[in-house]
């Protein structure tokens, strides 16, 4: 994950603390800023959870711990001087404590997927008779996989086409089909993108 030793953290500059600077691992978006010393850190490390230290509250403050928003840890790097962090994470929904994607104002377009992900596990965690997510997962993996299936070749059909509109339905209908499968089997989107990050390096 992170390719430094905590002990190279210049955190006497800060004195004691260092900027986190906090960003989307997949749609690259600056979230927020927050500040760490040692032990937020060293918790953050451990839970793969980001934790700050809170100046106002004078404490640990562990991203997300009353809203449920936290921020998954993917990699945390260490700035060429040193003395700052970059915190890589995966949302777990609105970086803001006002409700925004980010705390600079603006929403964090990317995030709808991870977003989508939660709202079709909660379906199958707490199944709903009036919502089609559970009907599907109410009806087992074969007629998930076969939903995939189908749906693909739909999209196929649309591509020698060229209606936009068809074209982009049916590529959504894939790929809210696609999690449901992932959901099914109890995988997770981050799980399918570590994999193409990995292919990428």
């Amino acid at each position: 994950m992170h390719n430094f030793s905590s002990s190279e953290i210049d955190f006497q500059k800060g004195e004691g603390l260092v900027p986190v600077i906090v960003q989307d691992v997949n749609t690259q978006a600056v979230l927020m800023l927050g500040y760490m010393n040692q032990a937020a850190v060293a918790q953050t490390l451990a839970e793969k959870r980001v934790t700050f230290f809170s100046r106002s509250k004078n404490r640990l403050w562990t991203k997300g711990e009353t809203s449920g928003n936290f921020f998954e840890l993917i990699d945390l790097q260490l700035d060429c001087d040193q003395d700052t962090l970059l915190a890589l994470v995966l949302p777990k929904g609105p970086a803001c404590h006002k409700g925004t994607g980010t705390c600079f104002g603006t929403e964090n377009k990317g995030a709808f997927v991870p977003y989508l992900e939660k709202v079709i596990q909660d379906r199958r965690d707490n199944p709903n008779d009036a919502s089609y997510t559970s009907s599907l997962f109410k009806k087992g993996i074969n007629k998930v996989a076969q939903k995939v299936g189908e749906e693909a070749v739909e999209l196929v059909i649309e591509a020698k086409d060229d209606n936009k509109d068809l074209f982009l339905n049916e590529a959504a209908d894939l790929m809210y089909h696609y999690l449901v499968l992932l959901a099914a089997k109890g995988y997770s989107w981050e799980e399918v993108m570590a994999i193409l990050r990995e292919r990428h390096q």
